[in-house]
C-alpha cells in the first residue's frame, strides 16, 4: 500500500486575511494515505477526487505534455528523479487537496491544516484562525466545484521538485461577526477564483509528503 502523499493551501485567503501570502480573487498511528497515487491490489483507491468533476480532469487525462518547454523539461526532470511521479495522478490528487484544505480552513481545524501545509504557511494560517477566534468571527465557505486544474510550472533545483497548479474554482465565501453580520464577502454570491499554488518535496526523501510552499495569484 503507498504511503500518502499530501498537498495544501488554501483559496480562501485570496479573500480574506493573507494577501501577502496566498493569491488574489481574478485546499495506533499508520503513515498516510498517498491521495495522488491508489493502492496498487488491495482494493484500498485513495485517489480524492471532487464529486462531478471528472468530465474536466479526471485521471485518464493527461496534466501536461512532456514536449520541448519549460514545463515538459521539468516534469521529465521531476520524473527521472522521481519514476513514481505521475502527473495526471498528481492533479487529480491536488484538486481533492484543494476541497481538504478550504474545508478546513473554513472549520478552523488546524489539525489537519498542520498535516497539509508546510510549517511557514501553517503559522500564517493558525494565525489568522487564532484571529478569527479572538474576533468572535467565522468564516462561511462553500467550493461549488473545480473549472478547471492544471500543471503550470515543474521544474527540479538539486534533489528538489517543484510543480505548480493553477486552480479555477467558483466560491462562495463570507466572513461574519459574533451576530451574524457579514463583515466581508457575500454569502449569497459564487465568486471566480484563480490561484496559484506550488508545492515542493525532496525526490530522495523516504517521506513522500509533498509541501505547499507558495501561492499566488496569475500575472
Amino acid at each position: 500500500m503507498w504511503d500518502v502523499l499530501i498537498f495544501a493551501g488554501v483559496a480562501i485567503f485570496l479573500i480574506f486575511k493573507l494577501g501577502s501570502v496566498l493569491g488574489r480573487r481574478t485546499g495506533k498511528e499508520r503513515p498516510p494515505t498517498d491521495i495522488f497515487r491508489p493502492a496498487e491490489s488491495n482494493g484500498d483507491g485513495n485517489v480524492v477526487s471532487l464529486p462531478g468533476r471528472q468530465d474536466k480532469a479526471g485521471v485518464d487525462a493527461p496534466a501536461a505534455p512532456l514536449d520541448d518547454t519549460p514545463l515538459g523539461r521539468g516534469l521529465a526532470a521531476i520524473t527521472q528523479a522521481d519514476p513514481e511521479f505521475d502527473g495526471a495522478q498528481f492533479l487529480e490528487g491536488a484538486r481533492g487537496a484543494f476541497e481538504m484544505v478550504l474545508n478546513a480552513f473554513a472549520a478552523g481545524d488546524g489539525k489537519t491544516l498542520k498535516m497539509l501545509l508546510a510549517d511557514e504557511v501553517y503559522q500564517s494560517f493558525a494565525a489568522a484562525i487564532r484571529g478569527r477566534e479572538i474576533a468572535g468571527e467565522k468564516l462561511e465557505e462553500t467550493l461549488v466545484g473545480i473549472d478547471d486544474a492544471r500543471l503550470v510550472e515543474a521544474r527540479l533545483d538539486g534533489r528538489t521538485a517543484f510543480v505548480a497548479v493553477e486552480f479555477r474554482s467558483k466560491q462562495i465565501t463570507a466572513l461574519v461577526d459574533a451576530d451574524g453580520k457579514v463583515i466581508e464577502g457575500d454569502p449569497t454570491a459564487v465568486v471566480d477564483v484563480v490561484d496559484i499554488w506550488t508545492f515542493s518535496r525532496d525526490t530522495r526523501a523516504r517521506d513522500p509528503n509533498w509541501a505547499l510552499v507558495e501561492t499566488r495569484s496569475p500575472e
